[in-house]
């Protein structure tokens, strides 16, 4: 079952739903009753994207249409800000291409912004070359009622290194799935990612890294904030195949739930089939730690400003490790305008 699918076939039974076990959580074929007609061009104005400021080279995607691929020579530098954009209430599919040339680095600074009503899917495919390096921004602000779905697949080659910030503000249905296929050969995987949610929206964060070979690398560090009757998710599996010796693999997602009736699911794993490797992951889904609340109330500061400051600083260890300082500072500003809002 594939969303990807359903769309081609304008067939509600091919959707992925809770019988399938990496969407038992994100159900798409119990939501979606019938399929809204493909999304029409948009003509208009839409405005400036989060990245726009921070790129020479942007690219705009509307309703699936203007995704030509983006091809870094080897060797050279290059920052793009791709804008992904669903207008109106139709349904479709944008394809990007993204190829990364031998020791070439790219700074993709991706975006996701959609109506109520829409139903959209990103296919980003991503081949680095022999000591290629990408760091991938993701800030992904759908709207409340829309369901959006981005799936990127990522080849490294050897000594490549690959870092990537997932931002979400969740949606009706909200998933963001990266995955990697990793050969070792001493590359480097960072995989990170950041959920704030509120009111009734739903935010999926699904990774799969499969090490080949090796000596290779992974750390991947999510951290969320739910609150109202939200709902996050987060999936992390990371494999690591016979003969992958040496592989040094970390994985570690925290959550904090901040109301009686939001909710937190997450499954990290590992599946380990070498003996030579250095592993581990770990999950916690907890409060705010009331005393840090107690002392900062003590310092003067009203309840409402002592839990944002809280909630800043708990994220604020995946912010900081954006390489790149403008979408740094951009990721860090949008944080805080939700948590103090």
């Amino acid at each position: 079952m594939s969303l990807t699918a359903a769309i081609r076939d304008r067939d509600v039974a091919e959707l992925p739903g809770k019988r399938d076990e990496d969407w038992r959580w994100t159900d798409l074929r119990g939501l979606i009753r019938k399929l809204p007609p493909p999304s029409e061009p948009f003509v208009g104005d839409v405005g400036d994207g989060p990245f726009d400021a921070l790129a020479r080279d942007r690219r705009v995607i509307v309703n699936g249409r203007g995704a030509d691929p983006i091809e870094i020579a080897r060797g050279s530098t290059a920052v793009v800000a791709a804008r992904f954009i669903s207008q109106g209430a139709g349904v479709h599919v944008a394809r990007l291409n993204i190829i990364v040339g031998a020791d070439a680095k790219l700074q993709l600074l991706e975006s996701y912004e959609s109506d109520g009503g829409s139903v959209s899917q990103a296919v980003l495919t991503i081949t680095l070359g022999r000591g290629a390096t990408i760091e991938r921004v993701v800030l992904a602000q759908d709207d409340a009622d829309a369901i959006s779905v981005s799936q990127a697949t990522v080849t490294l080659a050897a000594r490549a290194r690959f870092g990537q910030t997932v931002i979400a503000s969740g949606a009706r249905r909200q998933r963001l799935e990266t995955r990697v296929q990793h050969p070792g050969g001493h590359a480097e995987l960072r995989l990170d990612g950041v959920y704030l949610l509120a009111d009734k929206r739903h935010s999926d964060q699904t990774t799969v890294v499969t090490h080949e070979s090796t000596d290779g690398a992974t750390a991947q560090l999510t951290k969320g904030v739910v609150r109202d009757q939200a709902r996050g998710i987060f999936q992390g599996r990371i494999v690591v195949e016979e003969g992958a010796d040496r592989t040094d693999a970390r994985m570690g997602h925290h959550a904090l739930v901040l109301s009686d009736r939001a909710e937190v699911d997450a499954k990290p794993e590992l599946e380990i089939y070498a003996d030579d490797v250095a592993c581990a992951h770990g999950n916690t889904v907890g409060a705010l730690d009331e005393d840090a609340l107690f002392y900062a109330r003590q310092r003067g500061l009203p309840e409402v400003e002592a839990r944002a400051m809280l909630t800043e600083a708990f994220i604020g260890e995946v912010v900081d490790r954006i390489e790149h300082e403008g979408a740094r500072e951009v990721v860090r500003a949008w944080a805080a305008e939700r948590l103090r809002g």
